[in-house]
């Protein structure tokens, strides 16, 4: 993978210089002197394959145009052919998607995974590039691949949105295709995902109900509302001939009573990428969610972020003490080296005493130039070498006895004994 581009200037950035309009909500914090600082609101458009994502950003950078509020865009779909607008930063500037699937021998899927967990490992130079635009954008538009997977249980999706969420206000759209989410069936699917992918990211979630001037969301946020209509869709979908319909109604009708409280706490709006209807409730929402991070989500990732920090600092002042351990040093001030050098001399034995009252340590002795001291007042103990020496010639004359012996033994019985023994 080749190093991270400059990003390209969009035609976004070329348009005349932004006096934001009484109507735009506003971004950030008022610092001391009074002065706001700017906090631009990331928007991560997730959702399935077909649900409209890059028509909805395309008409997300449209809108926020014509109010002279450009927004920095980026392109985190290796395998798109072609955007109806200029990303600032464009993974495929970097990573050949292609290429990716012919060197690690993969399909369409896994290429997209694959090139998406090697972005990842240049993510902070993204972040850098979005950091240094900060101050100049109200909105960071994020469009993603239809492969959700990435954001329900693969590294790459986890490190984006907490690398992104721990800097800047941080917002996920999960995109619906209205249209086909008529059945029952397929809206349980798209609830359940989005539970997942919310749960996953601990991030604030809003529903976006795309191509709703096809079909309207109405049934959509009556079936979230009401359990007994969504009951009653299950019992107007009718079952086919597999004779399965009568348990997967009942599990749907389960799931939905689970997800009540997932209902209640959801923010849900409908939106059309086509004609642009339901965009200011779209910013509206976003702008709630903003506002929902900086007081719930910005201090919980905050605590996360220094547990982690106090975790890895425990582990290095346990790497440090087993260090110093290894090393045979103390912990006590000015008494570190001697309380070693002690330690190591006290086990050098008898020949070796006095040593360990040096506090540069057991070198050998006849390698200082202070050797003479460790001779000073340490006589000969004759009584210990008598003991030792009467013990050496018990010893000798043990072994010549048992020799001895040996060779009393008859030639008939030695051959008897030996002989056994062939």
């Amino acid at each position: 993978m080749s190093a991270m581009p400059t990003p390209a200037d969009s035609s976004a950035e070329a348009g005349p210089s932004r006096a934001p309009p009484a109507a735009a909500p506003p971004v950030g914090a008022a610092g001391a002197d009074g002065e706001a600082k700017k906090q631009p609101v990331v928007i991560l458009c997730i959702g399935m394959a077909g649900s409209g994502k890059t028509t909805l950003l395309q008409r997300l950078n449209s809108h926020l145009h014509s109010k002279g509020s450009p927004p920095y865009i980026l392109n985190l779909d290796p395998a798109v052919t072609h955007m109806p607008y200029s990303a600032n930063i464009d993974i495929r500037d970097t990573v050949d998607y292609k290429e990716v699937m012919k060197q690690y021998n993969l399909g369409p899927n896994g290429g997209i995974l694959t090139a998406l967990n090697l972005f990842t490992t240049k993510f902070d130079q993204v972040l850098g590039y979005v950091e240094k635009r900060a101050e100049t954008v109200d909105y960071i538009l994020v469009d993603t691949p239809g492969q959700i997977e990435i954001f329900t249980w693969s590294a790459s999706g986890a490190i984006i949105t907490d690398a992104i969420a721990s800097t800047l206000p941080t917002v996920v759209a999960y995109i619906i295709d209205t249209p086909r989410t008529t059945s029952p069936a397929t809206f349980m699917s798209n609830m359940l995902y989005a539970c997942s992918i919310m749960y996953k990211t601990r991030l604030p979630f809003l529903l976006v109900f795309n191509k709703i001037d096809v079909e309207p969301h109405d049934f959509a946020l009556e079936w979230m509302t009401d359990f007994e209509a969504y009951q009653a869709a299950l019992a107007g979908a009718g079952g086919g001939e597999d004779g399965e319909s009568g348990y997967m109604n009942s599990l749907m009708g389960s799931m939905c009573l689970v997800l009540e409280e997932f209902y209640n706490n959801l923010k849900a709006v409908g939106v059309s990428a086509m004609t642009g209807q339901g965009m200011r409730e779209f910013f509206a929402a976003v702008e709630e969610s903003r506002k929902e991070w900086e007081t719930d989500y910005k201090p919980e990732l905050d605590r996360l972020a220094a547990e982690r920090e106090s975790k890895a600092a425990d582990e290095k002042k346990k790497h440090l003490e087993r260090l110093m351990k290894d090393m045979n040093m103390s912990d006590a001030p000015g008494a570190g080296a001697g309380a070693a050098a002690r330690s190591r001399g006290g086990q050098m034995g008898e020949k070796g005493k006095g040593r360990g009252d040096n506090p540069f340590g057991p070198y050998a002795r006849n390698e200082r130039e202070d050797r003479y001291l460790d001779d000073e007042g340490s006589g000969t103990d004759e009584e210990e070498e008598d003991r030792i020496r009467r013990q050496e010639e018990d010893e000798e004359e043990a072994e010549h006895a048992e020799i001895f012996d040996s060779r009393d033994v008859p030639a008939a019985d030695t051959a008897i004994s030996y002989g056994s023994q062939l």
